[in-house]
C-alpha cells in the first residue's frame, strides 16, 4: 500500500479511536465516571492508539498536531491532506457510531449537547468567548509541545505514547468545565455535526484556535528544544 494511503487509513481509525473513547465516555458514561473519568478516556484513547499507529503515521489523529509536525519538518507537505482528511473523516465516522449507539435511548436527542465544545450557552459552566480562545491556545501549544518534546531522538524509545497521553488527561481536568475542551479541530467536528445548531455555528472557534495554539506550541519547543528542525523524508 502506498505510504499516503497507510497515512489516511492510520489516522481515520486512530481519530475515530479518539472520538469513540472521548466524547463516546462524555456522553454514554459521563453520568457514572464524571469529568475525571472522561479525562482519563481521551489519555488512554490517544495513549493506546500512539502504540497501535504510531509507527505508520506517527499517531497525530489532530490537525493541529499535524500542523506542528509539519512546521518541524517532521511531517512532508504532500502527506499533510491526506493526515487532515484522513482526522475529519475518522472523527465523522466516530460520531456516527455514537449517535447510533446513544439513539436507542428513550428520550436522547443529540440537540442537548452531544458532548459538544462550545462558549457561553454551550459551555459546561458558562465561560464566554474569550475563556475559550486563551484555553484552545495555550492547551493545544501545551499538547503539541509535549509531542514534539517526546518524539525526537533523544527521548527515551518507547515512553512518547505515555507522556502524550497523560498530557490530553490533565488538559482535560483543567478545561472541560470552560468549553468541553478541544485542542483538535477534528474532535470537534465530531460531535457539531451531530449537535448542529450552535455547536455549528461556534465551530470556527475550535478550527481557528487550536491550529494558532499549535504553531505556538512549535514555536515554544524550536526556542527551548536541543532538537533543530530538519527536512522531512
Amino acid at each position: 500500500m502506498d505510504r499516503r494511503a497507510k497515512v489516511f487509513a492510520a489516522e481515520l481509525i486512530g481519530t475515530m479511536v479518539l472520538i469513540l473513547g472521548g466524547p463516546g465516555s462524555a456522553i454514554l458514561a459521563g453520568d457514572v465516571i464524571g469529568v475525571a473519568g472522561v479525562a482519563a478516556a481521551f489519555g488512554l484513547s490517544l495513549l493506546v492508539m500512539v502504540y497501535a499507529i504510531g509507527e505508520i503515521s506517527q499517531c497525530h489523529i489532530n490537525p493541529a498536531v499535524t500542523l506542528g509536525m509539519w512546521l518541524h519538518k517532521k511531517t512532508p507537505g504532500h502527506e499533510v491532506p491526506f493526515y487532515i482528511v484522513g482526522q475529519l473523516l475518522g472523527a465523522a465516522i466516530g460520531g456516527l457510531i455514537i449517535f447510533a449507539i446513544a439513539s436507542g435511548l428513550d428520550g436522547f436527542d443529540a440537540k442537548d449537547g452531544f458532548a459538544s465544545n462550545g462558549y457561553g450557552s454551550l459551555s459546561p459552566a458558562g465561560y464566554p468567548l474569550g475563556s475559550a480562545i486563551v484555553v484552545e491556545i495555550v492547551f493545544t501549544a501545551l499538547l503539541v509541545l509535549t509531542v514534539l518534546a517526546t518524539t525526537h531522538g533523544r527521548f527515551p524509545v518507547g515512553f512518547a505514547g505515555i507522556a502524550i497521553g497523560l498530557v490530553l488527561a490533565l488538559i482535560h481536568l483543567v478545561t472541560i468545565p470552560v468549553d468541553n475542551t478541544s485542542v483538535n479541530p477534528a474532535r470537534s467536528f465530531a460531535t457539531a455535526i451531530f449537535q448542529r445548531g450552535d455547536a455549528l455555528s461556534q465551530l470556527w472557534v475550535f478550527f481557528v484556535f487550536p491550529l494558532i495554539g499549535g504553531a505556538v506550541g512549535f514555536l515554544i519547543w524550536r526556542l527551548i528544544g536541543e532538537e533543530r528542525p530538519e527536512p522531512a523524508g
